[in-house]
Order: structure tokens, then C-alpha cells, then sequence
């Protein structure tokens, strides 16, 4: 134990060793204290939209006088909110919709024309913990080790060590492990700390701690294996910031090229113009090749009377749904191709320890593509619940009252 105390502060007493251990503490706690602030705001903004958009339901409610008006005026706010780890990692919440003001028409349109946010900030990305952790971790790892056994040499000391020791490299082993736990202790300390104090699950928060040291212990013994073998300090630094460039750069931007080459992905842009050129057509169709397509999914209301009006509000809510219809094949590859994309790049990640940490720490935090994909799943299932609530009403099978949109279902998020 003495031995490890002298050790500790050997080290410590190295001013570069020192700085950096502070600064990547410092580093942490900053990038947690913004993903914490970041969360509380989106909960916050939540809480606000989710009133307001309640309140404007029942004004606009009070006011209508059938079952047409009720759900065309009717709006309801469908969200995913941050999970207890959502601090630790954005992963795609910058890029892809978390929110969404839906009502009973056509769903694609809606799930498509969605408010992301500031499309630059989101293409620059912001400062989160998985990217501290991922990134510039190795860095860190590569500054506090690529000169352990140069710096002895330069100073005549290796030869005396290894004699007084009986094995040098074991003693450098050693100084490596000791600073890359220093290095762990820094970054994950504050993790910790603002875990506990957010409420976040332990075996999430041990999750994070566990591929972060995974990360930690493979750059710790790269960094020994490069200086056991490479006397110069500077040549064991460009080795080791070369590899940190190929499995931190070049694998992950080489493989995504590659993955969305050989994986296409329909336009969202597309499905919502096409569901929007068979909604608009149906205006100017005759109303069967409307009613015949949503007979075939909705049986039950087939032997309804007949539209014969210029404009029904059954019909109107029937074409809206053949206008999803229209574009449900390609809305299907959407979301098929984007899971294979996500899949091989779980892939590409097993080539590049950086990549598979972002990934396990978004997948910590339910801010993966997977995490996104069942909140649109969700909200397709809540606006498939509107629709089954609204269309007994519309065709006649329940009367509309005021008192029976008290029923109305609320969107509860899929967690």
C-alpha cells in the first residue's frame, strides 16, 4: 500500500500528469452538468407543450357540433422524454424528432414534417459525456503514457531501474495502470456523483462505468505495448495518435460511407410528398375509389351507407387514411432500411472500441436509433387508437357528444 501512495504521487507530482487529470475532471462535469440542463429543459418543455396543447383541445372542443369538426380540431402531443441517462449521451436526439402534434389526419405527413431543432447546431453536435468518454479519452490516455519508458531513457535512468527492480517493463506497467486509473477516476467520479443525484438506475449508470473502463484499459495497453517496444517518445506518440485516428476516424466515417452506400434509404421528404399528391388527388376522384381501398381494411363499416354528399366527414377521414395507405410500402422500407443501417453499424463498431463506446452509452441512455424507433412505433400505435376512437363516431355507429370525447385517448409514452 505504501508502495502504490508513492507511486500516486510520483506521478501527481508531474505537472503535465496533474492538468490533465484536473482539466478531463473539470471536462466530465461539464459535459454531464449540460446533458443534466438539457434534459431538465426538454422535460420542461414537455410539461409546457403538453398543457397548452391540452387546453387548446377542450376550447376547441367546447365548439364543435359533430364528430367531423371534433377530430379535425383536436390535436394531441405525442413525445419521448429523456430517459434518467439521457444526460450522457444526445446520440440522436439532435437528429431525429422526439415530439410530435398529431391529430386524425393522414399519419405520414405528420411523422415526416417534424421541427428538429437548429439543423446546423445538430450537425455539429454538442459536447456530451460519449463523446468525452469515446473520444478524446484515448487522447488523454496517449498523453499521460506515450513517454513512461522515454523519459527514462533520455535521463539515463532505464538501465539503473531495471536492475534495481529485476523487471522494468513490469514497473512501467504498472505506472501505466496507475495513471490510466487516475485518468478513469477523473472522468467517471462526476458521473457518479451526478447520477446519484439525478436518480439515475444503477445498473444503467454501471453500464457507462464499465465501457468507459473498457475503453480506458485497451488504450492503457496499447499505449504499454507501442513503448515497450519504441524507445523515442515522439515516435510512440504518432504511432499511438495513429491508430487513434484509424479506429476513432477513419473506421467510423469509412464504414458509415460504406453503409449508407450499400443500404439506401427512402426520403422521409418523399413519403410525405407522395402521401400528400393521394390526398389531395381524392378531392377530384370519385368518392368509391376512396371508400373501396378503406372498405378493404375496415370491413366492419363497409355496409354504411353510401357517400353521396359532395363532402362527408367519412370520407374526408377515409381518404386521409388511403393517403397513408398510398405510401405505407415505402414508409415500411424507411424504417426497415434504417435498422439495417443501424444494424451494420453495430457491426462497424466491433472494428473500432471509440464507435462501440458512443454506441453502448446511447444505448444506456435510450437515445439510440433503436430508442427512436419505438417512439415512432408508438406513435403510430396511439394514432391507430385515434382513429379506432373516431370512426364508430363517424360512421354512425356511436353518437357524438361532448361526453364521449371526455374517452378520448391519452398518448402515454412508450418507455
Amino acid at each position: 500500500m505504501g508502495s502504490l501512495f508513492r507511486e500516486i504521487k510520483f506521478a501527481l507530482k508531474d505537472r503535465i500528469v496533474f492538468i490533465c487529470l484536473i482539466g478531463v475532471a473539470l471536462l466530465s462535469t461539464y459535459s454531464l452538468v449540460a446533458g443534466l440542463q438539457e434534459s431538465a429543459s426538454e422535460h420542461a418543455m414537455i410539461e409546457r407543450t403538453n398543457d397548452l396543447v391540452t387546453q387548446d383541445r377542450q376550447y376547441n372542443l367546447a365548439k364543435q357540433s359533430d364528430a367531423g369538426g371534433a377530430a379535425y380540431y383536436s390535436f394531441h402531443f405525442a413525445y419521448d422524454p429523456p430517459s434518467s441517462l439521457a444526460f450522457v449521451a444526445r446520440g440522436v436526439r439532435d437528429d431525429l424528432p422526439w415530439k410530435h402534434r398529431i391529430r386524425m389526419l393522414a399519419l405520414e405527413g405528420q411523422i415526416y414534417e417534424t421541427d428538429t431543432g437548429n439543423p446546423e447546431l445538430s450537425k455539429i453536435g454538442k459536447l456530451d459525456f460519449a463523446f468525452v468518454a469515446a473520444f478524446l479519452l484515448p487522447l488523454l490516455s496517449i498523453l499521460l503514457l506515450y513517454d513512461l519508458r522515454a523519459i527514462e531513457i533520455r535521463n539515463n535512468r532505464w538501465a539503473f531501474l531495471s536492475i534495481t527492480v529485476g523487471n522494468g517493463n513490469r514497473l512501467l506497467l504498472s505506472r501505466a495502470a496507475l495513471r490510466s486509473g487516475l485518468l478513469y477516476i477523473s472522468l467517471i467520479v462526476p458521473l457518479i456523483i451526478i447520477a446519484l443525484f439525478s436518480g439515475a438506475g444503477f445498473s444503467g449508470t454501471l453500464l457507462v462505468a464499465a465501457a468507459v473502463a473498457l475503453n480506458c484499459v485497451f488504450w492503457c495497453l496499447l499505449a504499454y505495448w507501442v513503448f515497450t517496444r519504441i524507445e523515442s517518445g515522439p515516435t510512440t506518440a504518432a504511432i499511438l495518435l495513429g491508430c487513434w485516428f484509424f479506429l476513432a476516424v477513419a473506421i467510423p466515417v469509412g464504414g458509415k460511407y460504406a453503409v449508407e452506400k450499400s443500404i439506401k434509404v427512402p426520403s422521409g421528404g418523399e413519403i410525405l410528398l407522395m402521401q400528400r399528391e393521394a390526398v389531395n388527388d381524392a378531392w377530384d376522384l370519385p368518392k368509391k375509389a376512396t371508400m373501396t381501398p378503406f372498405f378493404e381494411r375496415h370491413p366492419q363499416w363497409a355496409n354504411t351507407a353510401d357517400v353521396t354528399k359532395p363532402f362527408e366527414w367519412k370520407w374526408y377521414y377515409a381518404f386521409q387514411q388511403v393517403g397513408d395507405q398510398t405510401v405505407e410500402p415505402l414508409s415500411q422500407s424507411l424504417r426497415s432500411a434504417i435498422a439495417r443501417r443501424d444494424k451494420a453499424m453495430g457491426l462497424v463498431s466491433l472494428a473500432s472500441l471509440p464507435l462501440l463506446t458512443e454506441r453502448l452509452l446511447s444505448q444506456a441512455a435510450r437515445t439510440d436509433v433503436a430508442s427512436f424507433q419505438r417512439y415512432e412505433s408508438c406513435v403510430r400505435d396511439f394514432h391507430q387508437r385515434l382513429r379506432e376512437f373516431h370512426y364508430p363516431m363517424l360512421f354512425g355507429e356511436v353518437e357524438y357528444s361532448l361526453e364521449h370525447m371526455t374517452q378520448l385517448p391519452d398518448f402515454k409514452p412508450c418507455l
